[in-house]
């Protein structure tokens, strides 16, 4: 299967990979995660006492032998887990690389909507591989477009479209977008969300659509986008900062007591964040966009607990 977002040596190696839920799964589907109720796998569970109705291809003739009483063996029931994408296609994410809005349109992972499309398209993959059922969505001060429910490799391909076309649009606003009901996802499962993190309502924001996730049975992954300039910016001189939503500007005098300060303030913003993430068992996983692909799945997002073999 080719795919415009990710190489095609990758998939084989995605396939062997999973998202790692802390949970048993519940569904009414037959999929490959252990569910915390009996059924029909081949895992082995537990014996119970046979009684009248049971399925007699379960009847344990060895333990009767030896103790004369009659047991049934039990399986735990497999099914499908529910794995939500949201994507962050708000104006500051179209930033590094070549912008969405050139001729052409993106052309190198440095461009955060960019890594983010192949970050969550990496994931949605190893859902689908999974037999897990995956629905994505995009947002920026709304939800903007939606993937419903998907199921099987064979879907991959309609994943890949939908957040290949995918396009920056407007104002982010994580908490008019996400904290609605219209907007989380039908039952309780795993949630990924891809974004820059940067929004005007800050780390309150953040705080309050997360935890509105959280109350409705999601298992939270927010995966933060990060390029090389706003880790390590290097600009000197009298510049004016052009705000990418808003438009607003601003007219500073970049010195490096200036540049100290902005590292101290992204390093208090990025520790709350992580902070709070930690004290709720949410999963938060910073990915700079100048590492290759790969090293952000298999050391960023592997090394975080998010995914496993």
């Amino acid at each position: 299967m080719m795919s415009p977002l990710l190489p095609p040596g990758l998939l084989p190696k995605l396939e062997r990979l999973s998202v790692n839920s802390n949970r048993r799964v519940r569904g009414t589907v037959q999929g490959k995660r252990r569910s915390g109720q009996f059924g029909a796998s081949l895992e082995f569970a537990d014996y119970r006492e046979y009684t009248p109705g049971d399925d007699i291809r379960r009847f344990d003739w060895s333990v009767y032998r030896r103790t004369g009483r009659p047991f049934v063996r039990q399986y735990w029931d497999e099914q499908e887990m529910y794995v939500s994408l949201y994507l962050d296609i708000s104006a500051s994410m179209d930033f590094g690389g070549q912008s969405t809005s050139d001729q052409g349109g993106i052309t190198g992972p440095e461009n955060k909507l960019q890594y983010a499309k192949m970050l969550a398209a990496a994931i949605g993959y190893m859902a689908l591989a999974s037999e897990d059922r995956v629905q994505a969505a995009l947002f920026s001060a709304g939800i903007e477009d939606r993937l419903p429910g998907i199921r099987g490799k064979a879907s991959a391909s309609r994943l890949f479209s939908f957040l290949q076309e995918a396009a920056v649009s407007g104002t982010g606003d994580m908490s008019r977008a996400l904290h609605t009901p219209s907007s989380l996802p039908v039952r309780p499962g795993m949630t990924w969300i891809f974004s820059d993190l940067w929004f005007e309502g800050g780390t309150e924001e953040i705080k309050a659509t997360l935890s509105y996730f959280l109350a409705a049975g999601q298992e939270i992954v927010l995966v933060h986008i990060v390029s090389q300039d706003e880790l390590q910016p290097e600009v000197s001189g009298d510049l004016r900062l052009v705000d990418s939503e808003l438009g607003t500007g601003k007219e500073v005098a970049i010195t490096g007591k200036v540049l100290d300060a902005y590292r101290n303030e992204l390093l208090k913003y990025t520790g709350e964040i992580s902070g709070y993430c930690s004290e709720r068992g949410i999963r938060y996983v910073q990915t700079p966009t100048f590492w290759p692909l790969e090293k952000g799945i298999f050391e960023a997002l592997r090394g975080a607990g998010a995914i496993v073999f």
